[in-house]
């Protein structure tokens, strides 16, 4: 168990991390792709560019795809009269209905009994203890409750068929109440319902090499009367190909516009979930502390964040996916507000006349200070660099500023293929998913190889972690008492990743 754990944990920064099930719109260009341990369901056209991300965290909650809340996701049916996704979310034991249109995800079964009216006090039991814990044991005294699904597909006659992962129980849903009509259980009897279905999905797997699935999924997979039918929810026909998902990969798709993915919900712990081996962890996952004695003001940070040279940064550093935290005396600009500020000696009165000011008279100054901003965005970014920028205001006291960011990284296309080559990426492709100990990297390295994926396709989410520390004295005062001295500050840090 140990090493399992040691072993999962850095895998997460991978970009994919066992997708369980994909699923086509023919017509209208896309495909949806459950990342099953991330708890997300990404959306991409058929030339790998991703439109959309469906699911924010592991939970279960319902709303717009940016906080909607998944456990685990796997197969997923695109109805195309609805333009809407239905989702398999495994670990939550629910159907969702993902409304593209609208970006909203429902829950279609099992209905809520909740009472929308104590929504606050929902909020914090499933806080405290999630849905999944409060539902399951009301579930498992049910016989015919949906446990565990992972499979979905519809029959002729419009309803739902959803099986568990070994296809040895079958549900049956009506589509438009969303309530189980029908349990069958056994492989025999649920084919006698939807063989021609089940065999549909089979003939693409059997027109892949039967030695290159052996190698990948369990043995036991191939005892049933329909070979590797566990894989039904893992293949699917798009535009004349044959797309199957196996053991984290897509095979021939270059992603891109990753950055609309936005940053890891990983890579910083809500409040709640906050405990002192969390607290271990992460301290030794920072990559850069500094500390600084500066006077009050306005304190423009830019980080200069050098990547190792044997890997591409696959796309420039988008807003989406940085994240910034200010903690004590210190507060973050948004760029109009750095605008607004002055670094005159100015009292409290005067300084708020001036803002009334800007906002009357220089509103289009601003407009073109966030457009400069947001062009400078797409600018291209040196070689082996990232650059980081952000403005905070600091008062008297202690301060820190945490500055976290996701790097889409790759190792670059090497021709070496000497003895020893794929173990070498294998072992850089270790050290970038960070698992802290030699014994994690071991297995990682062991992981990799055994997947048979070339290495260089593999992108790899690798997060940044920069901590600044501020210590402002008392303010120096200006000839007039009233008035103090304000004082502009540039910093120019340099990170290089462990």
């Amino acid at each position: 168990m140990t090493s399992r754990n040691q072993l999962c944990f850095p895998l997460r920064n991978l970009f994919l991390y066992f997708p369980g099930g994909i699923s086509v719109d023919e017509s209208g260009n896309r495909l949806f792709l459950s990342d099953s341990n991330h708890h997300r369901v990404i959306v991409l056209d058929g030339n790998g560019m991703i439109l959309d991300s469906i699911g924010s965290s592991p939970g279960h909650e319902d709303g717009e795809f940016e906080s909607a809340k998944l456990r685990r996701p796997t197969a997923s049916f695109y109805h195309a009269a609805e333009d809407c996704l239905y989702l398999v979310d495994s670990e939550n034991h629910a159907i969702r209905r993902a409304d593209l249109g609208r970006r909203v995800v429902e829950t279609l079964y099992p209905r809520s009994k909740t009472n929308k009216n104590s929504s606050i006090w929902s909020w914090i039991v499933g806080t405290l203890r999630p849905r999944n814990e409060l539902d399951a044991q009301s579930e498992e005294l049910n016989p015919d409750a949906l446990l565990f699904p992972w499979h979905i597909l519809k029959s002729p006659n419009g309803d739902l068929l959803i099986f568990n992962r070994s296809c040895e129980t079958l549900w049956i849903m009506d589509l438009a109440s969303g309530l189980i009509t029908e349990v069958v259980r056994g492989f025999s009897n649920i084919l006698e319902i939807c063989e021609p279905l089940i065999l549909e999905k089979s003939m693409l797997l059997n027109e892949i090499p039967n030695d290159w699935l052996q190698q990948r999924v369990d043995a036991h997979c191939s005892t049933k009367r329909i070979p590797y039918v566990e894989l039904i929810s893992s293949v699917e026909t798009f535009q004349d190909q044959i797309l199957i998902r196996n053991l984290g990969s897509i095979s021939s798709f270059q992603f891109s516009n990753l950055g609309i993915l936005g940053f890891p919900y990983w890579s910083s712990s809500p409040l709640e979930r906050v405990c002192a081996a969390d607290a271990a962890l992460a301290a030794n996952s920072i990559d850069h502390i500094e500390s600084f004695n500066l006077l009050r003001g306005k304190i423009d940070i830019r980080l200069n964040v050098d990547i190792p040279e044997y890997v591409d940064l696959i796309e420039p550093l988008g807003e989406s996916c940085l994240w910034r935290q200010t903690r004590g005396a210190a507060a973050e600009l948004s760029e109009a507000d750095s605008t607004i500020t002055s670094s005159e000696k100015v009292g409290i009165a005067q300084q708020w006349y001036d803002e009334i000011d800007h906002l009357a008279f220089s509103t289009s100054e601003i407009e073109a200070t966030i457009e400069e901003w947001t062009m400078s965005c797409g600018e291209e970014i040196p070689e082996g660099k990232v650059e980081i920028s952000c403005s905070v205001n600091s008062s008297p006291g202690t301060s820190e500023v945490i500055i976290c960011a996701a790097l889409y990284l790759r190792l670059k296309k090497d021709s070496d293929a000497r003895s020893g080559g794929r173990q070498r990426k294998a072992a850089r492709i270790a050290d970038l998913l960070n698992p802290g100990t030699r014994a994690s990297k071991d297995l990682i390295v062991q992981f990799l190889l055994a997947s048979n994926r070339d290495l260089e396709e593999v992108i790899i989410t690798r997060p940044v972690h920069v901590k600044l520390k501020f210590d402002c004295p008392n303010h120096p005062k200006a000839d007039n008492s009233k008035d103090i001295i304000m004082t502009d500050t540039s910093l120019n840090v340099n990170v290089a990743l462990k």
